[in-house]
């Protein structure tokens, strides 16, 4: 079966394009009179600006894809922990574990100290069904996520601080990256 993939519409190349800018780090800078100063050889808990711009890519790709329970990849559609998991596993490597519950615990993604703390390419987690950790989305910066929301929809976009989402939210968790210095 073919990839049901859709090429980048307008809004979402717009949209990559506000939150890698936001992600953009400035280099080193050089003294005309002295060497270019060396970037400290340390690891980071951050994830390093190009790996969060390929996150948000990857995850954009799939806008308006139809969700599919318990999908879990291109070709059979997602539902959410699954569209999660499959964006994490290609764009940075990391193999989160199947379930929402499973994710929000998972050894290789720490806590967000707080909602303002939000960074594109955090995992956000709601409370959708009784459960504190029932529902996930990948934060893209500027108060919107990316999510493969319930049967009879797709994946799409949202405010963070949209009345339902903010009152459901119940945490975010990071990736735990080390930066490979160049």
């Amino acid at each position: 079966m073919a990839s049901r993939r859709r090429p980048f519409s307008t809004a979402a190349i717009a949209a990559a394009t506000v939150v890698l800018g936001a992600c953009a780090t400035p280099g080193p800078t050089r003294d005309p009179d002295g060497p270019t100063p060396a970037r400290p050889a340390s690891a980071t808990s951050e994830p390093a600006p190009a790996a969060v711009g390929d996150l948000v890519i990857a995850a954009m790709t799939f806008l308006d894809q139809p969700y599919q329970a318990g999908g879990q990849s291109a070709e059979t559609g997602f539902d959410c922990s699954g569209f999660t998991r499959y964006v994490f596993g290609q764009a940075l490597g990391i193999e989160l574990p199947r379930s929402v519950q499973e994710q929000a615990q998972a050894p290789m993604l720490r806590p967000v100290a707080s909602r303002d703390a939000l960074q594109a390419g955090d995992l956000v987690f709601f409370n959708t069904q009784q459960r504190t950790f029932s529902h996930v989305g990948i934060y893209l910066g500027d108060g919107r996520f990316i999510h493969a929301p319930r049967t009879g929809t797709q994946i799409r976009t949202e405010s963070i601080s949209a009345a339902y989402w903010s009152r459901r939210y119940t945490g975010a968790r990071r990736a735990v990256v080390i930066a490979a210095n160049p």
